[in-house]
């Protein structure tokens, strides 16, 4: 589970929330529908039927998703390639391995498949699963820049419906209502909700490519049967100074 996400999104809407007085003169329906079922009928109309409906368990990934570590990765790494120098490629099969993606490359490697194929395939799949992870992430984008769009249009039919009806004083504060909130509801919709999930999938888009990167660096430097010491250092380069300085210390 995400912390971050979390946290950042109930702490902006527990600020937003805390500085209303009262709750009921900021609901509009005919606002709500404007900005949130109209942003989401423009952004359907931009996006495929089948990207669309799966944005919620795209979303999902940002408070669910479990992210592994560079640390973590090269650790197993290690330990995988320590087992496969002393008993062969054979003793990794049954490893009970967390990471799917290096399942994977671990199951070929036991299959006795050569290393460019290992690298090729693990490359393809590489770079399919991030062009499908920055279409979810652009979804949210488009939203985002949707949403204040619809604001604006919620505003300009709430001054031209109290225009309208400047003669009837009743009708010209519902009319501002509508003005005044589509747009607050599109400003918070777009920068509290759908640009923060954009950013936060395009983060996590880029860890799981250079994760995956060093997992079909370190298969191959496996494959061709390499010193696990020397895997180690090799695949540090991945990693920030604090974590290389970890690693180096753990391998004594």
């Amino acid at each position: 589970m995400d912390i971050a996400t979390i946290v950042g999104l109930l702490g902006a809407f527990g600020l937003i929330f805390a500085s209303i007085d009262d709750i009921g003169a900021f609901i509009d329906t005919p606002s709500i529908l404007i900005v949130l079922c109209g942003s989401a009928m423009v952004t359907m109309a931009r996006s495929s039927l089948g990207g669309f409906l799966g944005a919620g368990a795209v979303a999902g990934k940002c408070f669910m998703y479990k992210m592994d570590t560079a640390q973590g990765l090269i650790e197993t790494l290690v330990e995988l390639a320590t087992i496969a120098r002393k008993d062969g490629m054979i003793a990794l099969e049954g490893q009970e391995l967390s990471n799917p993606f290096l399942a994977k490359g671990v199951g070929m490697l036991v299959d006795g498949s050569e290393k460019d194929i290992i690298k090729q395939t693990l490359e393809r799949e590489k770079d399919s699963t991030k062009i499908r992870q920055m279409l979810g992430a652009d979804l949210f984008a488009a939203w985002g820049e949707v949403a204040p769009a619809m604001g604006m249009i919620g505003t300009l039919i709430g001054l031209v419906q109290m225009l309208g009806n400047m003669s009837d004083p009743k009708a010209i504060g519902p009319a501002m209502a509508v003005a005044l909130l589509t747009t607050m509801y599109g400003a918070i919709l777009a920068n509290v909700i759908m640009l923060p999930l954009n950013m936060k999938l395009t983060e996590m888009c880029g860890v799981e490519e250079q994760n995956n990167e060093l997992i079909i660096e370190g298969l191959v430097f496996m494959a061709d049967g390499g010193n696990p010491r020397v895997l180690g250092d090799f695949l540090a380069a991945f990693c920030d100074p604090a974590t290389q300085a970890k690693l180096a210390a753990a391998a004594g």
